[in-house]
């Protein structure tokens, strides 16, 4: 339970929102689950959602309602506040290293389907031994590098023999292949990003193939991003799309390009930070109170909605500074909406999302796996 109390109540209008507040625009956060399940439908593969991105069990269970098989998350913390909300299904698209997380890990799975990524025969070993302590079956996927250079083995013999060795070994399910490249997602021209996934494609055809000569078929393929969705969901090779930030989408992924060269508007803007002008000392400047402490800014500078004229230019711990254009002015006290440039980061400077519709509160939703990195 968060100790600071929420902005808003429900039916407040958004100028009786406190500030710095999450705001989440209902209508557009709904158009983009519904366009997300419905591209996954469509290529007939599974979708299952990025819980790093939202860390909300109220925004899960949105989800799942609509379609979605499970959750994704990349901490065992981030896994446990989804399960023990209620959610049946959630795959950690991480490697779990250490007794004490690996323990707990366990523990989960006697209440849900739990998976986790692999890359180290030593870590199989480890987490037969603490499966088979804890009486449990977990679902285990291995992660193969598809380009994003970061884990994940080569697809080749040796992945090959990782692969036998999860299913020999007691409490241990071989699910199927981690398959994510996540440095695909920001590319900024669809051209570039849907070839960045054709190789990606390439690595994950050898390995089903060299799986397919020993004997181990049909495996659940799992990775993509909202970058790239609709290239791995269109390859006949993804199985299971582990999109995140589509339901809210930021200020980065506004950079991103589609097949015509203009901005992607497959998803809309449905995540803000509402902020309030707490000064308006120098002429063409002004300042809110969203700084540092309350948006992520190592994607870019948060964008200003709504108000032409501005421009977030600079934050402080607790400050933000706008330019202001000649003849644009903005009164103390008014609010402003922001899309931050990156939504995850940013989420996770919160208590609480702020759902609403046609101007007044409607939601309030804890942001529950809030810290949740360990």
């Amino acid at each position: 339970m968060s100790i600071q109390p929420p902005p808003a109540r429900l039916g407040d209008t958004l100028d009786d929102v406190d500030t710095p507040a999450l705001l989440i625009d209902l209508d557009a956060f709904e158009r983009n689950l519904d366009r997300m399940q419905a591209l996954a439908d469509a290529a007939g593969v599974h979708l299952r959602p990025h819980a790093k991105t939202h860390k909300s069990v109220d925004v899960a269970q949105a989800q799942m309602i609509r379609g979605a098989i499970g959750q994704c998350c990349q901490k065992v913390s981030e896994a446990e506040v989804l399960v023990h909300g209620g959610i049946d299904n959630v795959l950690v698209s991480n490697q779990i290293v250490g007794h004490r997380k690996l323990s707990r890990l366990a523990r989960l799975a006697r209440l849900a389907t739990v998976g986790v990524c692999v890359d180290d025969a030593g870590n199989i070993a480890e987490l037969s031994q603490h499966a088979t302590a804890h009486g449990v079956e977990l679902q285990v996927h291995l992660e193969i590098d598809v380009g994003m250079g970061r884990c994940g083995v080569p697809a080749d013999a040796a992945a090959v023999a990782l692969c036998r060795q999860i299913i020999d070994a007691p409490g241990l399910a071989f699910a199927g292949i981690q398959a994510y490249h996540g440095r695909a997602q920001h590319i900024r021209g669809a051209g570039e990003r849907a070839g960045a996934i054709r190789h990606a494609a390439g690595v994950v055809q050898t390995m089903l193939g060299l799986l397919r000569d020993a004997d181990i078929i049909g495996p659940t393929v799992t990775g993509a991003g909202t970058g790239t969705a609709p290239f791995e969901a269109e390859s006949g090779l993804w199985t299971e799309l582990q999109a995140g930030s589509y339901a809210f989408m930021d200020a980065d992924y506004a950079r991103n390009l589609g097949p015509d060269g203009d901005p992607d508007s497959r998803f809309e803007h449905s995540l803000y930070l509402l902020a309030t002008i707490m000064s308006t000392a120098r002429a063409g400047t002004a300042i809110c109170d969203v700084g540092l402490k309350s948006t992520s800014l190592e994607s870019g500078l948060p964008l200003v909605a709504g108000l032409p004229g501005a421009s977030y230019v600079g934050p402080s711990d607790e400050h933000g500074t706008l330019s202001l254009d000649a003849g644009h002015q903005v009164k103390l006290g008014q609010k402003l909406r922001l899309i931050p440039g990156h939504c995850d980061p940013t989420i996770n400077l919160h208590d609480w999302y702020v759902g609403y519709r046609n101007g007044v509160v409607e939601r309030i939703w804890p942001v529950s796996a809030r810290g949740a990195f360990f």
